[in-house]
């Protein structure tokens, strides 16, 4: 990637987007022609709204957002179908003379674009027959294998962490290579011209904010939503999302409704922390306190950016 640009990054609940928009709608932001892309691997979803904290179809007439309403909830979304989609409509806001700003919190994601790592291929039949494994064995047992096969990529996950063992396992068996010689790899911090801005918070207070938000998707009709996918179909992908997840289990007669929530604020203040932990890796990432309102505290200093 060349030129310079911004991307407002930090955890769910952080208020990254609202800065996004402070920005993009500032006088300096409409000036400069900044239009925000999505990082965010469930966005790019279509149906998946009120669970994705999706900006509303007012936010996106006012200012232009891209890699958001994809794809069907049906269908499966890769990295690298993300990078491709992300360096074309960079190219493509650039080359209207506009400023293209990436807002998110999926971190693989974003390395993907800033960095142009090298994403490996897909191999379907490999991958059906490891994820059959994982079903009927547990994921230790695949990752004891992946130890022999690559224990680079190995040491950098947990052994519970199926999904990811049966990628590493996949690419192995389907590349012929270690999953971790595709590189430079997410461990390489090479010199950006992207600027990364994460948002700090009080982790107590982050917590306090991703509970609310979730009674607050619950209140706009979150188990409504996920029922509507699940009759038109949902990808394994997109029914691990946070909160779909959890009310699938609840419409499915594994949890009640009040367990399915406490499970969701659960699991997404843990998502939360895992998220900062992986900017926090990044040397690169600018952090900016927050303690009451990110918009009034941080999109400023963003804005005069621009200038």
């Amino acid at each position: 990637m060349t030129g310079s640009r911004l991307a407002i990054l930090g955890p769910t609940a952080s208020g990254k987007s609202a800065v996004a928009m402070a920005v993009a709608a500032s006088e300096a932001g409409r000036r400069h022609g900044v239009e925000l892309l999505s990082v965010d691997a469930m966005q790019v979803y279509r149906g998946m709204d009120i669970g994705t904290a999706k900006p509303t179809v007012d936010e996106r007439a006012s200012v232009p957002h891209h890699l958001i309403d994809v794809v069907d909830a049906s269908e499966s979304f890769t990295v690298a179908r993300f990078q491709a989609e992300s360096e074309r409509a960079v190219r493509d806001i650039e080359s209207r003379g506009g400023t293209p700003v990436f807002v998110g919190g999926t971190g693989l994601y974003l390395r993907a674009v800033v960095d142009e790592l090298d994403i490996p291929g897909q191999w379907p039949e490999v991958r059906a027959r490891l994820e059959r494994e994982l079903a009927a064995e547990g994921p230790e047992g695949l990752h004891r294998r992946l130890v022999e096969r690559d224990p680079t990529a190995a040491s950098k996950m947990e052994p519970s962490n199926g999904r990811r063992i049966v990628r590493a396992l996949e690419v192995c068996e389907g590349s012929g290579r270690p999953f971790s010689s595709f590189g430079p790899g997410v461990d390489t911090y090479p010199v950006s011209t992207v600027r990364q801005v994460a948002l700090q918070w009080d982790r107590a207070v982050l917590a306090e904010r991703i509970e609310r938000r979730v009674h607050d998707m619950m209140d706009r009709g979150l188990v409504a939503e996920v029922a509507n996918l699940l009759a038109r179909g949902m990808s394994r992908t997109a029914m691990q999302a946070l909160g779909y997840k959890e009310m699938v289990d609840h419409l499915e007669g594994r949890a009640s409704l009040d367990e399915a929530v406490a499970t969701t604020i659960r699991r997404t203040r843990q998502f939360a922390v895992r998220q900062e932990r992986w900017f926090r890796r990044d040397p690169r990432v600018e952090w900016m306190r927050v303690e009451a309102d990110p918009v009034t505290e941080v999109a400023p200093a963003l804005v005069a950016s621009l200038t």
